[in-house]
């Protein structure tokens, strides 16, 4: 058999660590383990039932054919009405586009402006998916770490040391994954500023989370905060976390309509229009009650409480209660150095999860893949029954080391 010679674009990534674990955890399933998976950040709610009604009727009245490239004309007025209801945005109907998930918005907009040698900042930790879309586009990741001391979040000082004449854009996730830290507005603003001091940088600001903030402080995207930095912000969001839509596939986003442009051109090229009947669901999303979104966050809050504070109990471990999103990132460093009852040294974030999983049945994500280590990232996207079962395992497990 001829030996696949893959790319070298293709050489330059790896498999998602979210899916590598998953897989892995589907494995022991099947060999009759008992996994709970805390892994993905997927909500196990239903998606509403007028949303799948909207998706239903659409497809009885025909709505299934090649849909525009950049979105139906109905998807794209809910986007901009969205953005004008909650987010105080002007959007004109050539600013927006729709795309098969938030994921597709962002490797749209890489692909359509990043060219060998362009620099691109990353807050650490950060989503994965930023960091293989990038190098996937022989562009060069500029990792800023931030600390415990700043909330996780990153600072003027930090932004500004770390922009170069090569410095294409930089990537903020708002309220943020993995540690669900979230900028306020002064943040916001401390952050535009230092970008107004360097109008070649670009922003995305990734507002998937928008809706899951516990604090009483509203909501704020960076365009909203800077509207002089409109003209170079892509602001991205979608349905998935909000609405427990994952599998419908819709993400949009809002940005200069010459920006929008080229992300189409992408897109046209990759996949074309994204699925019709998704795109209705869509609608009924955005348009439609939003009772879901309220009633979910009140779920969310309970579980981040139960997680963090199951989490502090158990020595060896620390975590930030986090401000938002549905994922907590603890710190395992005092466990480094032991060994667990199978023998399996304990000396990385990657060590304690691959551990964590094989000997307990809990299936987390590490650190390292977010660009921060010695941390572990759990998603309380389930069940309190689920969460409950996974924390007594956690806390056997984290007993069990043995340090010398």
């Amino acid at each position: 058999m001829t030996e696949l010679i893959k790319s070298e674009a293709l050489g330059r990534v790896q498999p998602p660590a979210t899916i590598a674990i998953t897989v892995l955890g589907r494995e022991l399933r099947e060999q009759g383990r008992s996994i709970v998976s805390l892994g993905i950040g997927q909500p196990d709610f239903d998606t509403p039932p007028h949303i799948i009604e909207a998706a239903n009727e659409a497809a009885h009245r025909g709505e299934t054919r090649y849909p525009p490239i950049g979105g139906i004309p109905e998807l794209r007025a809910a986007v901009i009405a969205k953005f004008k209801r909650e987010n105080s945005l002007d959007v004109a109907s050539d600013e927006v586009t729709i795309s098969n998930g938030g994921k597709q918005i962002l490797s749209n907009c890489f692909f359509a402006t990043l060219n060998h040698g362009d620099e691109v900042i990353l807050p650490a930790p950060y989503w994965l998916a930023y960091q293989q879309s990038i190098e996937l586009c022989n562009a060069t990741v500029v990792v800023v770490k931030t600390t415990a001391e700043t909330a996780l979040k990153l600072t003027p000082e930090a932004l500004d040391a770390a922009i170069t004449e090569k410095t294409k854009w930089l990537v903020l996730n708002n309220p943020g994954n993995p540690t669900g830290a979230v900028y306020n507005r002064a943040e916001l603003k401390a952050l535009a500023d230092v970008l107004l001091r360097h109008p070649h940088v670009w922003v995305i600001s990734d507002d998937m989370y928008e809706h899951l903030i516990y604090s009483d402080e509203d909501f704020c995207t960076m365009a909203q905060v800077e509207p002089a930095l409109r003209d170079r912000i892509l602001t991205v969001n979608g349905v998935s976390k909000a609405y427990a839509m994952t599998g419908w596939r819709i993400g949009y986003a809002a940005g200069p309509a010459e920006l929008i442009r080229a992300m189409e051109l992408v897109q046209s090229l990759w996949c074309a229009g994204t699925c019709s009947v998704s795109q209705w669901a869509a609608v009924a999303a955005l348009n439609g009650p939003q009772d879901s979104v309220k009633s979910n966050l009140e779920i969310y809050r309970t579980r981040r409480e139960l997680v963090v504070n199951a989490l502090n109990a158990i020595d060896g471990l620390e975590c930030v209660m986090p401000d938002g999103a549905f994922y907590a990132y603890p710190s395992c460093e005092a466990l480094l150095g032991g060994v667990t009852p199978a023998g399996q040294k304990i000396e990385s974030d990657v060590d304690f999860c691959m551990a964590l999983l094989q000997e307990q049945g809990v299936a987390t994500v590490h650190g390292k893949a977010f660009g921060t280590s010695p941390n572990f990232r759990i998603s309380y996207a389930s069940s309190n029954q689920e969460i409950e079962e996974a924390m007594r395992r956690v806390a056997d497990f984290c007993a069990s080391i043995k340090k010398d």
